[in-house]
C-alpha cells in the first residue's frame, strides 16, 4: 500500500477534496438535516445572537456559513441545551433537544415553518424519567415514529447511560412504554472508574443514538465511553425486529472488534456524537461527528457505507478526502421540453392554474436517481392532477396525484405485473408545503417513493425507458432542488433475472438470488457488467468468499487497457492493478467486504472497505465497469454503479 502522505498528495492533486474539520469552531453534537438539496445543521449550546442550538447552512456538506441560533431560550432558561436534532414534516420542522441543570434534563420540541431559525418551544415535555438526552427521531416504512433516546439505568449490570426507544403517538406525544436498545456491556464504554457524582460506582455511557433501516434490518449508531480515553468511540448495535423487547446486538467489543469510527492517538481525538445524511448525489452517505481540537468539539464529515451487516467509515480522517459527490445534471428542468405556462426562476419552473402544462425529458439514462422538490402554490381545483410518466418503447406507466382528495393513481400498460391502482394518501398532507419525490430508474425497474414514507410504488417497466413527462392539470405548481444522478445501486432485494435487467452475464458458471444475495459459482472466468462506460464513477462492490478457493473483483476496462482490483482467497491476498498486497491477519473472508475504486481523470482510487489501498494512474478516458469470479464461489449483496 502507498504511505498516506502519499496518497493525501494525490487526492489533493486530481480530485476536488476536503480536509477535516469542515466547521473549525466550536459546533458540539452536530445534526445535519437535508431539505430541499441544501443542508442545515444544529448543535449543542448558545449561539452568538443569544438564543440557543446554533445553526449553520451549505450547500455541498463542506463550506458552511452561519444563520445563527435555532430557537428562542426558554422563560425562565435552564443553563444547558443539548443535541437539538430536526424533522421535516409537511411543512414543519421539529427540533427534539435536551435541556435541564446537567443532573435532571429532560427532552422537549420545537416548532417553526423554516429549517433556518425561529423555533419555539412547544410547551410539551416528552420524558418522565430525571435524566434523559440525545434525541432522534425515526421513522419506520410505515409511518411509524419512534423516539430513541439515552437515559440512565441504575440497576443495570453496568450500570451507567445507555439507549431506549419509545414509539410516537404524534410529533408532540410519546406512548410512555420505553424499552431498553442499547445498555453498556464492555470496557471500552466505561465512563469513570469511580464517578464522584454518581457515588464512586463504575459508571458507563451509552449515548447518542443514530438509526438507520437497511434491507429490512435496522442500525443504530451510538458513541460509547469517555472522550478523553484512548478506547472511546462509535460503534453501532443491529435488530430484524424494532419492537423486540430484548436489546438489539452491539458489533464491538472493544478488544477483537474495535468501534468503527474512534480516536487515533496523538492525531484526532475524541470522535463521537454522530448523525448520518446522504450526500448531495443521493447515493453517498455521511457520518458527521464532532471531534476536539483547541477550538473545543468541531464538526468533521466522512464517508460511510454497508457491507452486509455491517457498518463502517472510512475515517476519522485529517487528510485530504474526495469530496462529496455532485449529482450528474441540475439542469434538466429548466432544459426539459415544455408545453403550457412555465415560468424560469433560476433553477425552479413555475406554472399557474389555469392551464395544462407539460415537461418532458428526453432519452434518460437506462438507470438514474432523480429527486425534486414540489409544492402546489394555489388552492388545489376538483379537476387539479399532477402527474407523471414512463414512457417505453411499448407503453406508458403514470402515476397522478389528486392533491384535493389525497388519492394517488396509478395506470400501467397491460402487459405489466398488477399493482394496485390506487392508493391512498395520508389525510394530512398539506401540498403548498415542499414535499420530497425521489424517483429510481434501472432499467426495467421503477421506484417512486414520496416524502420518505408518504407513498412507495416498486414495480418494472416493460421496456426500456425512453422519456419522463411531467404534467400538470388546473394547479399552479413549484419544482425546485432538481437533482438527477447516472448509475444504480443493485440490492437484489427480488429475484428478478439479471438478464432481464440489463445485464451482460458471460463466461462458464451460473448465479442464484435468494434472501437479498446473489450467489455465483464460477467453474473458470465468470463476468456480471451493467451500465455505460463513463470519464468518472464510483463503483463498489460487497462480496463475500463461499469456499476457500478462487479470486473475485473488479474489472475496469477501457479502449487499450483494463485494470482489475481482487481477492485471493486462497492466499490471503489483494492484487490491485498488478501489485500484491497483504490482507489484514485474522480477517475473515466468508463475511462481506467491500471493494471500491472512484475514477476521475488519469487516476484511480482503490479501497477495501474503509482502507484506501492506492492510487493508480489510468490512460483510458471513458471507462466500464463489471464484476468477476475467478474459479470459486462467491455471494453478492450490493453493487453500485454511479457517474460522477
Amino acid at each position: 500500500m502507498q504511505p498516506q502522505a502519499e496518497l493525501a498528495g494525490e487526492i489533493s492533486r486530481r480530485f476536488t477534496h476536503f480536509v477535516n474539520p469542515v466547521f473549525g469552531e466550536s459546533f458540539p453534537d452536530p445534526f445535519v438535516l437535508k431539505y430541499n438539496g441544501e443542508y442545515f445543521a444544529y448543535c449543542t449550546g448558545q449561539a452568538d445572537d443569544g438564543n440557543v442550538f446554533g445553526v449553520l447552512h451549505s450547500r455541498n456538506l463542506v463550506s458552511w456559513t452561519k444563520l445563527g441560533g435555532a430557537m428562542t431560550p426558554l422563560d425562565p432558561s435552564p443553563p444547558f441545551y443539548w443535541a437539538p436534532e430536526v424533522s421535516y414534516d409537511n411543512g414543519k420542522f421539529y427540533l427534539y433537544y435536551s435541556v435541564g441543570n446537567e443532573t435532571f434534563m429532560e427532552i422537549r420540541v420545537a416548532v417553526s415553518d423554516k429549517p433556518g431559525g425561529g423555533f419555539r418551544d412547544a410547551g410539551v415535555r416528552l420524558t418522565n424519567e430525571d435524566f434523559a438526552i440525545d434525541a432522534h427521531v425515526f421513522i419506520d416504512d410505515d409511518r411509524t415514529k419512534y423516539l430513541f433516546y439515552a437515559t440512565d439505568f441504575l440497576e443495570h449490570s453496568h450500570i451507567g447511560t445507555g439507549t431506549v426507544v419509545d414509539r410516537m403517538i404524534d410529533w408532540f406525544t410519546l406512548e410512555g412504554d420505553p424499552h431498553p436498545v442499547t445498555r453498556a456491556k464492555f470496557d471500552w464504554q466505561v465512563y469513570d472508574p469511580a464517578r464522584v457524582e454518581k457515588g464512586g460506582v463504575r459508571w458507563h455511557t451509552v449515548e447518542g443514538p443514530a438509526v438507520l433501516k437497511r434491507k429490512r434490518r435496522y442500525f443504530e449508531m451510538f458513541s460509547g465511553g469517555n472522550w478523553k480515553n484512548t478506547t472511546y468511540g462509535v460503534s453501532f448495535a443491529t435488530t430484524d425486529d424494532i419492537d423486540r423487547a430484548d436489546e438489539w446486538s452491539q458489533f464491538s467489543d472493544g478488544e477483537n472488534v474495535l468501534p468503527i469510527l474512534r480516536t487515533i492517538p496523538d492525531r484526532i481525538v475524541g470522535p463521537g456524537h454522530n448523525c448520518v445524511v446522504t450526500g448531495p448525489n443521493g447515493r453517498e452517505i455521511y457520518c458527521v461527528y464532532h471531534r476536539w481540537t483547541d477550538s473545543g468539539r468541531v464538526m468533521a464529515i466522512d464517508r460511510m457505507d454497508f457491507a452486509g451487516d455491517r457498518i463502517f467509515v472510512i475515517g476519522a480522517t485529517d487528510t485530504p478526502q474526495p469530496a462529496p459527490f455532485q449529482p450528474s445534471i441540475r439542469d434538466a428542468l429548466t432544459t426539459a421540453r415544455r408545453t403550457g405556462d412555465w415560468q424560469l426562476v433560476g433553477d425552479t419552473v413555475k406554472c399557474v392554474d389555469d392551464a395544462i402544462s407539460e415537461l418532458t425529458l428526453e432519452n434518460p439514462p437506462a438507470s438514474f436517481l432523480c429527486e425534486v422538490a414540489l409544492c402546489f402554490t394555489g388552492k388545489p381545483q376538483p379537476d387539479g392532477t399532477f402527474a407523471l410518466s414512463f414512457h417505453s418503447g411499448i407503453g406508458k406507466l403514470e402515476l397522478t396525484l389528486h392533491p384535493l382528495s389525497n388519492v394517488a393513481r396509478l395506470t400501467v400498460p397491460d402487459d405489466s405485473p398488477g399493482l394496485p391502482s390506487i392508493f391512498k394518501l395520508p389525510r394530512e398532507i398539506d401540498w403548498s408545503a415542499s414535499h420530497h419525490l425521489r424517483i429510481e430508474v434501472d432499467h426495467h425497474r421503477l421506484r417512486i417513493n414520496l416524502d420518505g414514507t408518504a407513498l412507495a410504488i416498486n414495480t418494472s417497466l416493460a421496456n426500456g425507458l425512453r422519456e419522463v413527462g411531467i404534467r400538470v392539470e388546473h394547479l399552479a405548481l413549484e419544482l425546485s432542488a432538481f437533482s438527477l444522478t447516472e448509475g444504480f445501486e443493485e440490492l437484489f432485494l427480488d429475484d428478478f433475472p439479471l438478464e432481464k435487467n440489463g445485464w451482460t452475464i458471460s463466461g462458464n458458471g451460473e448465479y442464484h438470488i435468494s434472501g437479498g444475495e446473489i450467489a455465483i459459482r464460477s467453474d473458470d472466468e465468470y463476468e456480471l457488467a451493467k451500465g455505460d462506460r463513463f470519464d468518472a464513477f464510483e463503483f463498489a462492490a460487497n462480496v463475500r468468499a463461499m469456499d476457500g478457493r478462487g479470486r473475485y473483483g473488479l474489472e475496469l476496462r477501457g479502449d487499450k487497457e483494463s485494470v482489475r482490483i481482487e481477492v485471493d482467497v486462497e492466499h490471503d491476498s489483494l492484487i490491485v492493478a498488478g501489485r500484491t498486497m497483504d490482507l489484514p491477519n485474522g480477517l475473515d473472508l466468508s463475511s462481506y467486504h467491500q471493494l471500491r475504486t472512484i475514477k476521475i481523470l488519469d487516476g484511480l482510487l482503490c479501497y477495501f472497505d474503509e482502507t484506501l489501498l492506492g492510487e493508480f494512474p489510468v490512460l483510458a478516458t471513458e471507462m466500464s465497469a463489471s464484476l468477476v469470479c475467478h474459479r470459486g464461489k462467491m455471494a453478492v449483496e450490493m453493487i453500485r454503479h454511479t457517474r460522477i
